[in-house]
């Protein structure tokens, strides 16, 4: 299919799912199913995922939830109503357990509150001195639609409150359903439960609102300065006293095990509820934790909705291929025979290494169960084994690259003392096609250097015309030769250029997160950035291979270090980040300037209370100051731990550094 084609056909799909967002949020009128509205925007993103070059404001994967409608006045929300990240396996919930130790850098009893995740639509409630102020649907997640006299007809909607201890400002949210008997002995034409619901929210005339025999849940808070409340089950024990009803499945569970039994025995009793659940929703129990963990970009560390049954089925293995990527990892791809699994034809799974292929025994015209769970990529589960033919043929992994020739190895893990799973091509540098090809489109990719218009599709067509090998070459591009290429006009060809004119502006961090190290990610690329504080200094460590140095710095180790180490052995990676520092303009790390603790400067030395390193840095950074490696002039504070470094105690005292206990340094942020 050509550009020009894909173009195309991606906003004819914009177009429909606008068209449906309109029936569904403002019409209350649905024509399609939400199984096949979900199908769309799945299109959508697995469109834009396979050529970068697609995006569009209206997307799925920009928008988070839906633009407030013009009938509505617009509220921002005093805190975001994020999304939940999803776990579909034991496995996502193991790791996201792991990432809460990690993150708080030791283990700790744990317990979660358990609900079941209600189909409906989320409301905030606004309440100041008792009284409902204001009331808003979720919207995009940062600004809802003031909806608060529809929400005032839910009978489960206390409109004043008097007890005593009720906060005299706070944010409660929840969830506003239907009932499935009660949807049933509606004459409206809502296509289900959750579109009734959506629908008779948003109606202009809270009249009509009214008819629709709506509930409410409270399952949490947004704004709350809370000092008294310990754990999210005392939080709804709390709402229920105050008036609120919330859901009679909270429970308290303790263990991994506890919440797969759990969500196993529900999933099966789920059909007997009274209303529709897509899965069940584990937060941390205590509050304290809960702040201290806090959120990433887009959803909350200390919770994770656990979703019911994914989409499988199964098929037939017609060959396995190996792609090569930036980094020069080897991956098995198994091309089957198509098959539909939740509305999409599915032709390709990954087999992630060699080793699962070992481990599961795949071969070549196995009958395999494939798997798609919140994941545009399917994935192979399983061998049928009693559909096992005599022919199929069992894969042998290859010892070259398969695209450059080179050496493919599996490295020793210093840090787990084990091979890793995966197979590398050991070529550093721009002389292996594959890698040269994924190399590039990091690059340009949005995280990077975000130059729009110039996606992975137009990588390999201009690699292919000869336009471009190496990333410099993207800066001296012929755009006289471009305009006459296929599917590319004045207009196209202006709006590239002025995408990569803007793009040679870029912070240190981020140049050197574009620049494609093996682990050396966007927070990795930021200490290196504070470290060397210039292109000029980060040239001159390369330059003297003072690689060594660079153990000063909290959060690089030897695994970053190894990988700079092979990176720049290969002499053409140097040269290239020298032609692109010529032709870019690369700044130094901006950083927060309002907090706190602006102009000041800490290091860390022995084993911190209740806290990683990576969580005191953290807050550090979020209050203005900044983290240093070395006892020097520059450093205010020295805050010491358990067992702290004799030497570097004896410097900051020669240097009249002043010294700070764990206690006191948490004291300044108070």
């Amino acid at each position: 299919m050509k550009e020009s084609e894909i173009r195309k056909y991606y906003i004819s799909k914009i177009k429909e799912l606008k068209k449906n967002n309109k029936l569904y949020f403002e019409d209350s009128s649905p024509v399609i199913s939400d199984k096949e509205y979900d199908q769309i925007k799945k299109e959508i993103i697995q469109l834009e995922k396979k050529y970068s070059y697609l995006k569009n404001t209206s997307s799925p994967s920009i928008s988070l939830g839906y633009t407030p409608s013009k009938n509505f006045v617009k509220h921002n929300h005093r805190v975001k109503m994020l999304s939940l990240s999803n776990a579909f396996d034991n496995e996502d919930l193991e790791n996201f357990e792991k990432k809460i130790f990690n993150y708080l850098n030791k283990k700790v009893d744990l317990e979660y509150s358990v609900e079941p995740k209600i189909d409906g639509i989320s409301a905030s409630l606004t309440y100041k001195d008792g009284l409902l102020i204001v009331g808003t649907s979720r919207g995009d997640g940062t600004a809802g639609e003031v909806i608060t006299e529809n929400l005032r007809t839910i009978k489960d909607i206390p409109q004043k409150i008097t007890s005593k201890d009720f906060p005299k400002d706070i944010d409660i949210r929840g969830e506003v359903f239907i009932t499935k008997d009660d949807f049933d002995k509606l004459k409206n034409n809502f296509a289900n439960p959750r579109n009734a619901a959506s629908g008779s929210l948003r109606q202009k005339n809270p009249e009509e609102t009214k008819k629709i025999p709506l509930n409410f849940i409270a399952y949490t808070y947004g704004y709350f300065e809370n000092d008294k409340i310990k754990k999210q089950s005392d939080f709804l024990n709390s709402l229920k006293k105050w008036g609120f009803k919330t859901n009679e499945h909270n429970k308290v569970l303790k263990t991994i095990i506890d919440l797969e039994n759990f969500h196993k025995k529900f999933e099966n009793d789920r059909f007997d509820l009274e209303y529709d659940v897509d899965g069940l929703v584990y937060k941390i129990n205590s509050l304290e934790l809960q702040k201290r963990l806090g959120f990433t970009a887009n959803s909350p560390r200390w919770a994770i909705a656990h979703k019911f049954s994914a989409d499988s089925a199964y098929s037939q293995i017609r060959d396995i291929n190996i792609q090569v990527g930036r980094t020069g990892a080897l991956t098995p791809v198994a091309r089957i025979k198509p098959v539909n699994i939740g509305g999409v034809v599915v032709s390709n799974a990954t087999l992630h290494n060699e080793d699962e292929i070992i481990r599961k025994d795949i071969r070549i015209g196995d009958t395999v169960k494939i798997e798609r769970a919140g994941d545009v990529i399917p994935h192979v589960i399983l061998v049928d084994l009693k559909k096992r033919d005599k022919k199929s043929k069992k894969f042998i992994f290859p010892n070259t690259c398969p695209s450059c020739g080179s050496e493919t190895i599996k490295e020793f893990n210093i840090i787990s003392k084990k091979y890793d799973a995966v197979r590398r091509c050991t070529n550093e540098g721009f002389e292996c096609e594959k890698i040269a090809i994924e190399k590039m489109k990091h690059f340009i990719s949005k995280e990077a250097m975000n130059i729009d218009g110039l996606g992975k599709k137009v990588i390999e067509n201009f690699w292919e015309l000869n336009i471009i090998r190496f990333p410099q070459d993207i800066f001296s591009l012929d755009y006289n030769r471009i305009s006459q290429l296929e599917g590319w006009g004045d207009l196209s060809v202006s709006n590239l250029k002025y995408s990569i004119d803007q793009s040679k502006k870029v912070s240190l961090d981020r140049f050197l997160y574009s620049i494609g190290i093996r682990h050396i990610g966007i927070e990795n690329a930021k200490l290196l950035a504070e470290y060397t504080k210039s292109i000029k200094n980060f040239l001159s460590f390369v330059n003297k291979k003072k690689f060594n140095e660079f153990i000063n710095i909290d959060g690089i180790g030897e695994t970053q270090i190894n990988s700079l180490k092979k990176f720049f052995e290969n002499k053409s990676n140097y040269k290239i980040i020298e032609k692109l520092s010529s032709v870019l303009n690369i700044s130094d790390l901006k950083l927060n300037k309002n907090g706190k603790l602006l102009n000041n400067t800490f290091m860390f030395t022995g084993k911190l209370s209740d806290m990683s390193r990576a969580e005191a840095k953290s807050l550090i950074e979020q209050n203005s100051g900044s983290v240093v490696s070395s006892v020097n002039k520059k450093l205010k504070y020295l805050i010491t731990g358990e067992k702290p470094t004799n030497r570097k105690v004896q410097q900051a005292k020669e240097l009249g550094i002043r010294i700070l206990s764990q206690k006191e340094w948490l004291n300044l942020l108070n």
